[in-house]
């Protein structure tokens, strides 16, 4: 496989160029830039639900930022944890890899599983840091099995790596919160799982969601992104924004949640 097609793009976002750039242009327009995040939480919904909160979340990183983006996404469809390491295609482009990074992190690459059924975690997340961070490369990371046990294993391989690297790195943790409950639900539960992320205390935020049995699909990625910075020296987590897709169909009896957070 020489590249990555994109695969919901007319879908979760246009699949015309001109008018994903006018989209992009719009969410960015009146969102102020909030410092500079090693790392943020992104929602991964289609852009008219989420796309507000996850242009919050990129807006949180230096907009001069030019290096490389790890971006760790959930598996929706049971592959094992992997990377890719060709370049991503959307209807901006292509975003290259940084391959020097890829060698670095010590998983299987798996380019098959990464296109399988158009998967979204990650790809909906590309066009924001194509029209952000133009000159800036990538290495996604798909999550499997989002256990505790898995975050200290897949951490642990990236904190190695980042030693070994030792070029400007942001992270990208892809996730929506609460699934198809009401509105009020989903706003209690998902706040009572972020309180443990602004404490930045991961073991916390997994009881949290199992305890709740909240309903979170990358809370695996969000606790590998935080781990990883803590060992950098990061000890500051925010919430940017909370919305539900309530806001945007006007059903607040099913909704999803999104979160941009920023750990800094």
């Amino acid at each position: 496989m020489k590249s990555r097609a994109s695969t919901v793009a007319g879908m979760f976002y246009p699949g015309d160029p001109g008018r994903l750039r006018q989209l992009l242009s719009e969410l960015f327009r009146n969102v102020t830039s909030s410092g500079d995040a090693a790392g943020v939480v992104s929602p991964h919904a289609g852009y008219v639900y989420s796309g507000k909160t996850a242009a919050k979340a990129f807006a949180a990183f230096d907009e001069k930022f030019d290096g490389t983006f790890l971006v760790i996404g959930p598996s929706h469809r049971g592959f094992p944890t992997c990377i890719s390491q060709v370049p991503w295609e959307t209807p901006l482009g292509m975003l290259e890899p940084d391959t020097e990074l890829g060698s670095c992190i010590h998983l299987p690459v798996d380019e098959r599983a990464m296109s399988y059924g158009s998967e979204n975690s990650l790809e909906v997340q590309m066009p924001f840091i194509q029209y952000r961070f133009p000159r800036s490369r990538i290495v996604p990371l798909m999550m499997g099995h989002q256990t505790l046990q898995e975050v200290h294993r897949i951490s642990s391989i990236i904190i190695t790596a980042l030693e070994k690297y030792q070029k400007p790195v942001k992270i990208v943790a892809s996730s929506d919160f609460s699934h198809y409950v009401s509105a009020e639900k989903a706003y209690r539960d998902d706040h009572y799982a972020i309180e443990a992320l602004l404490q930045m205390d991961v073991p916390e935020f997994f009881s949290r969601i199992q305890s709740h049995n909240i309903t979170a699909c990358g809370y695996g990625p969000i606790g590998c992104m935080m781990e990883v910075l803590r060992t950098r020296g990061k000890t500051r987590c925010d919430l940017l924004e909370y919305t539900t897709s309530g806001e945007t169909s006007g059903d607040y009896d099913q909704v999803v949640g999104y979160a941009a957070l920023a750990v800094r």
